[in-house]
């Protein structure tokens, strides 16, 4: 799948992920910025759909390609192992721990665009692409039945994002992370309010 008809892996992304990167970089000036960088831009340059039998091996697909690229612009030989490594622990379904500060900080940048306002947007999208409905329709907020992120869009919140933050690498990440589930957090309260018809408070 190509990130152009992707909207939750598009170039945007790309660049919002990077841009995040640079703010966690200024809490690890020992770390390498151009690692960071190539890793940033090319990590999603194979984009599998979330329902794609290989989708755990994309991390590992896209860092052999993005070998290939930056071979072929000259980058430099000694960095494509980190460049590599970071592109590879990027992924949360490929479960490859980050071994380097470049790769953590490359993991943190990425989970952190699937939080807060962008992080709604994403995930609304791909659940769109899949066919989920919105939310369960009587029970938007799982009080009386299992979660189903598999069936139910909003169910993502609980299952999956508001377990981010604890897994970021970075002081800094973790940081952001909060900030940026505490409000996810109240749009799924106001969701599931208008979802049923109740009145705002």
């Amino acid at each position: 799948m190509s990130i152009d008809n992707d909207p939750a892996h598009d170039i945007s992304h790309l660049t919002r992920v990077w841009a995040t990167a640079q703010t966690l970089l200024h809490d690890y000036p020992q770390a390498d910025a151009q690692v960071v960088q190539a890793a940033c831009r090319l990590h999603d340059c194979v984009n599998l759909p979330k329902n794609h039998p290989q989708r755990h091996q994309a991390s590992r697909m896209a860092a052999e390609k993005a070998l290939g690229i930056l071979r072929s612009e000259g980058f430099a030989e000694a960095k494509l192992p980190a460049v590599a490594h970071a592109i590879e622990a990027h992924s949360f379904s490929a479960g490859i721990a980050p071994q380097t500060i470049e790769a953590q900080i490359v993991q943190d940048a990425d989970r952190l665009d699937a939080l807060g306002p962008v992080g709604i947007a994403r995930m609304f999208s791909v659940g769109g692409q899949l066919n989920r409905p919105l939310a369960h329709p009587t029970d938007p907020l799982a009080s009386a039945r299992p979660l189903d992120d598999g069936r139910y869009s909003l169910d993502h919140i609980a299952v999956k994002l508001a377990t981010l933050p604890a897994s970021m690498q970075t002081t800094a990440g973790k940081r952001l992370g909060q900030e940026r589930l505490a409000w996810i957090l109240e749009f799924r309260a106001a969701f599931a309010q208008q979802w049923l018809g109740q009145p705002a408070l």
